[in-house]
């Protein structure tokens, strides 16, 4: 565990001092590790919060902060994962036995509010906080930075589109009165055209016993002071104008967060540790002409059934187009194994890898030979297929995923729908085919094809990628947020 001198550095100092407070989950957690990184490389301390095994995961990050020589401390806290009927050393979601102990889970991160208190009472004198960034599910943390007297801006790593959209579902209570799933929900107050089934609306869908939990930090949500978001101006400009003139709070637009990183040696330490031989995939890439790879990504908590895996699989090799295809099927997986080693894998050797678990998600898109990008839709991996400049094939779930599709397909149209009907709720599997080979193999031939709407997408992906990095160069939309959010920060530590 980490002591208290080693919260933070330069005690003294008149630097803004930042506490984040990640969700314990691989999708919420990095894209707070790059904010840290961020923050740090213009000039701010940072108190990043972590429990023992989640720090292990972060191995490759504190090395990075370290080489860099930035002002980034991971605060390790206990994880009560036993006091809550948790398995011992389950401190993140992906650990979870089953869905059912997600409720048990939040329970237990808040349990860490006492403790992290007293440690942050203690730096008062010394290294005062400046400011407390938490994920959204961490609720509680909006106590603590009351207790200090300092700010509490939430982060929920999605988009600002969606994230407007999830205030007004909650705001205006707007699927009480809907009982049919396929029933259109419309989104009154929305500053674009807004429609969606109620069945592909986040929260339409809820976990056993988290109703309660839900409504608390929603309410919670309400009192923050800010929000800090994964995006830039340039991408979502009237979504973030309009959700601030709604809530009358201040959103910092401080993204591409995944840009802080800038070679193929920081990119594979992001996240966890790789299941795949990263040289071996870079030196595959590097056989392969540009933009002509399929890169078949679906995050690190979907669950889909070994035979929908089967037809995604059989519609790859259709296409005739080299992939990567990173597989995830959790307990099922012993059955996806063994119709891999029946003949598919072998079919496929020679144009295709295989990538079981987790895999260096970054480093793969970043590489010039990627041309398409099929994705679950969560914002982390939307936001870095918009950095590299490649069009999506849309594959949502659950969450605000359906809502990341439309601003994809409908606003940006830098992707393409594989069809994907209805929503299903997150930790369950989807029992039946809902996309087919065929669907596979006409979209992904549609996309890598030299089709006219094939290039105007690429081109426009193309773009977009450019203004990403753009927006954290010296002078940019982000970068001059990121400063001018220290800048207040510091400038409210001083004046109290």
């Amino acid at each position: 565990m980490a002591d208290d001198d080693d919260i933070a550095t330069g005690g003294g100092s008149t630097t803004a001092h930042f506490v984040l407070v990640p969700m314990m989950a691989a999708g919420h957690a990095i894209p707070m590790t790059d904010m840290a990184r961020l923050l740090a490389e213009h000039g701010a301390e940072v108190s990043l919060v972590t429990t023992p095994a989640n720090a292990a995961r972060m191995a490759g990050f504190v090395a990075g902060v370290e080489e860099a020589g930035l002002a980034v401390r991971l605060v390790e806290i206990p994880f009560p994962a036993a006091d809550f009927g948790l398995p011992d050393g389950c401190e993140s979601v992906d650990m979870l036995p089953s869905i059912d102990h997600f409720s048990n889970f939040l329970e237990a991160c808040g349990a860490l509010r006492d403790p992290l208190a007293a440690r942050l009472r203690r730096l008062r004198q010394r290294t005062p906080v400046s400011c407390v960034v938490a994920d959204t599910m961490q609720w509680w943390t909006g106590e603590i930075a009351r207790e200090l007297g300092v700010p509490w801006l939430t982060f929920n790593g999605s988009s600002t589109f969606a994230s407007f959209a999830r205030y007004i579902i909650y705001h205006d209570n707007l699927l009480e009165d809907f009982t049919d799933r396929e029933e259109i929900v419309t989104f009154s107050g929305f500053p674009t055209p807004l429609e969606l089934p109620k069945g592909k609306c986040p929260g339409s869908r809820r976990s056993p016993g988290l109703d309660q939990v839900i409504e608390k930090i929603n309410k919670k949500q309400m009192r923050s002071d800010g929000r800090v978001m994964n995006s830039f101006q340039e991408l979502e400009d009237l979504y973030i104008e309009s959700f601030e003139g709604t809530t009358g709070k201040k959103i910092w637009a401080i993204g591409p967060m995944c840009l802080c990183y800038r070679d193929n040696n920081t990119i594979a330490a992001r996240g966890n540790m790789a299941s795949a031989d990263e040289a071996r995939c870079l030196q595959w890439l590097d056989s392969k002409n540009p933009s002509s790879v399929v890169f078949v990504s679906f995050g690190s908590l979907a669950t889909i059934e070994p035979q929908q895996l089967v037809e995604l699989g059989l519609g790859l090799e259709a296409s005739k187009k080299p992939f990567i295809w990173v597989v995830r099927a959790g307990k099922n997986f012993p059955e996806v194994e063994e119709w891999l080693a029946d003949g598919f894998e072998e079919r496929v050797k020679d144009r295709g890898i295989i990538i079981r678990g987790w895999a260096p998600q970054m480093m793969i898109l970043w590489h010039q030979a990627i041309g398409v990008f099929v994705t679950h839709c969560g914002w982390n991996s939307i936001i870095e297929g918009i950095c590299v400049g490649v069009p999506m094939i849309t594959w949502p779930q659950f969450a605000e995923q359906f809502l990341n599709e439309k601003l994809v397909v409908d606003h940006l149209k830098i992707g393409v729908k594989i069809g994907v009907k209805g929503g299903i709720q997150w930790g369950s599997e989807q029992k039946e085919v809902v996309v087919t080979r065929n669907d596979v193999e006409t979209t992904v031939s549609m996309l890598m094809n030299e089709g006219e709407a094939a290039q105007e997408m690429r081109m426009r992906a193309e773009d977009l990628g450019i203004m990403a990095k753009r927006a954290l160069e010296e002078g940019g939309s982000s970068y001059n947020n990121i400063r001018l959010l220290i800048q207040e920060m510091g400038n409210k530590q001083n004046a109290g």
